[in-house]
């Protein structure tokens, strides 16, 4: 038997680099997995490599409507949704100053309101079936503030509040829901960064390296399990030591 064993679980920004892994590591355990993307045909890849059942959907998470078109066009064996990974967000940086409206409301509505869409669409979907469920939100170690990232940190810190109030009204629905706050991560946008800037970075790392996708893909797979059971409302911190000593 596997860990999730035919349960459902729906993962926003399902084809970015963290969002895949996510994708790929549920599958893997044996979870039915809808992969979720703005991007339709970038989430069909994804899906097209998964080891067990999956299902490939366009979602814009900033979208009260978008999620109600994915819940009605799921198919029958995948309405059971019993996991939620909210891993879609965007970065819009600037500094304080040249900040616009534009990038504010952008990073805010994916990050921030597609997370609190998502965790109200599928809390009814679990409260449904009755069978209880776990949500594993995205935050990040950009909280302790990060230069041109006011936008993203506001949203991110965000979201820890959302987790911990979103747990509080889960616990009597049997519904679980805890937060990660990665540190850097090896996906695309960073490997562009470079790379004098890249070392400067890892110079902070006590591991001395970045974090890879499959390394958070294998926290969100823990927090869904029923291993995780007696954790609820938590920000588990997954950043190789760079924010030692910061909470």
């Amino acid at each position: 038997m596997t860990r999730f064993d035919g349960q459902v679980a729906l993962v926003t920004g399902g084809a970015g680099g963290i969002g895949s892994a996510v994708c790929r590591r549920l599958s893997k355990d044996g979870a039915r997995v809808i992969v979720a993307d703005r991007d339709l045909a970038a989430a069909e890849a994804v899906a097209a490599t998964l080891e067990g059942e999956a299902f490939a959907a366009a979602l814009d998470v900033a979208s009260r409507d978008s999620w109600y078109q994915l819940r009605d066009a799921l198919p029958d064996n995948f309405r059971e949704i019993s996991i939620l990974a909210n891993i879609a967000g965007i970065t819009r940086d600037r500094s304080f100053l040249k900040m616009q409206d534009e990038d504010w409301d952008a990073v805010l509505n994916v990050s921030l309101k597609g997370s609190w869409l998502g965790c109200q669409i599928v809390f009814e979907a679990i409260s449904n079936h009755k069978k209880g469920g776990a949500i594993i939100n995205i935050a990040s170690t950009s909280i302790f503030g990060t230069f041109g990232q006011a936008n993203y940190s506001s949203a991110k810190a965000g979201i820890m509040g959302l987790t911990r109030t979103a747990a509080i009204e889960g616990a009597r629905r049997g519904i679980r829901v805890n937060a990660i706050a990665p540190g850097i991560i090896e996906t695309p946008m960073v490997m562009a960064v470079p790379e004098n800037i890249r070392n400067k970075w890892t110079d902070q790392i006590l591991a001395g390296r970045f974090g890879r996708p499959e390394e958070i893909a294998s926290v969100v797979s823990f927090l869904a399990s029923d291993e995780a059971s007696y954790i609820t409302g938590q920000t588990i911190i997954v950043d190789g030591g760079a924010t030692t000593g910061d909470f």
